[in-house]
């Protein structure tokens, strides 16, 4: 018998981190559903900055959380519903995934390794799996009634400017269930029959977390996914290079990304200066790579005189 949780919090990170407490810290079979206000989910070996556009969800203030599974990058918003097994024993469970989904009229088959798409072949949902000691976690999205406008802007990752041997995600044609339904019902509605159908299907136990789940998770949370050295510095190493042309010069940056942090800034240009561009370079080795910490450092630097005419706003630009 298992127990099931349906998840009120819509906080990324707290979801990711409930993920691990469950898989690691508990021994129970869990079945879970949960929801994440708008975010970027990245895989475990993922380059977060070579996913994203990470001007877009800077800007729309949308975090990147890196979850513990592989597999690739993932917008989650509230028209997403994700589902989580937590087992021993090594069960496909996205055949109870695909049961529940027929009595709405949905017929979906799996593809590939890891993907559940319609009859014509568009992509619904994505999973991915873990194991510790035994256990095994797999879990995966369902889109429900998600901004594929948003989906396409936060996850556009520009190849070009990166080089490294992070793992790429793979882009895939995505449909909304609810565009499949004849009878429309809330994305509640939705979580609700899932809840029913997984509870009738595997026995499942309604359970709350108690104060020591939460406390547990909530540390985790404090220590991990919550915290910018993970979900960014765990990042594999990357090169990124950038050209601006500017009114009064053209300035070409190359740096490395060595645990989200900058490593050996070169910048080439035809623009004038006063002061040496070396020492420029060295007030930002080890500066985190995010423009509000950037923004920041360029702000208490006198940049006109190591590029004549040139703004700290304009010079942020170069590193973005």
């Amino acid at each position: 018998m298992s127990l099931l949780i349906v998840d009120k919090t819509t906080d990324p990170a707290w979801n990711l981190a409930a993920e691990e407490y469950l898989l690691t810290q508990r021994s129970e079979p869990f079945v879970r559903l949960w929801r994440n206000a708008d975010s970027v989910i990245i895989g475990r070996h993922q380059n977060a900055y070579a996913e994203i556009d990470l001007s877009y969800v800077e800007r729309e203030r949308i975090p990147v959380v890196r979850r513990m599974t592989g597999g690739g990058a993932v917008f989650h918003d509230l028209g997403n519903v994700n589902y989580s097994f937590f087992d021993l024993t090594g069960r496909k469970f996205t055949d109870v995934v695909l049961e529940a989904l027929r009595p709405l009229g949905i017929e979906g088959r799996c593809s590939g390794r890891n993907d559940l798409v319609l009859p014509d072949g568009r992509k619904f949902s994505g999973t991915a799996v873990c194991k510790h000691r035994g256990r095994i976690l797999e879990h995966g999205t369902l889109l429900f009634n998600a901004s594929t406008d948003r989906l396409a802007a936060a996850l556009k990752p520009r190849p070009e400017k990166f080089a490294g041997k992070a793992v790429q995600s793979v882009r895939s044609r995505v449909a909304n269930l609810s565009e499949q339904l004849a009878v429309p019902i809330s994305v509640e509605d939705f979580v609700a029959h899932l809840a029913s159908h997984f509870g009738d299907a595997l026995g499942c136990t309604p359970y709350d977390y108690t104060e020591a789940d939460c406390a547990a998770i909530a540390s985790l949370r404090a220590e991990r996914f919550g915290n910018p050295g993970w979900n960014f510095g765990a990042s594999p190493a990357c090169s990124v290079a950038n050209v601006r042309k500017f009114p009064t010069g053209l300035l070409e940056a190359h740096f490395d990304l060595r645990g989200g942090r900058i490593s050996g800034l070169r910048i080439f240009g035809d623009y004038f200066f006063e002061r040496p561009t070396e020492d420029f370079c060295a007030l930002l080795e080890g500066c985190p790579y995010d423009r509000k910490t950037i923004a920041g450092r360029l702000q208490t630097v006198a940049t006109g005189a190591f590029f004549s005419g040139i703004s700290p706003d304009d010079l942020l630009s170069l590193f973005f």
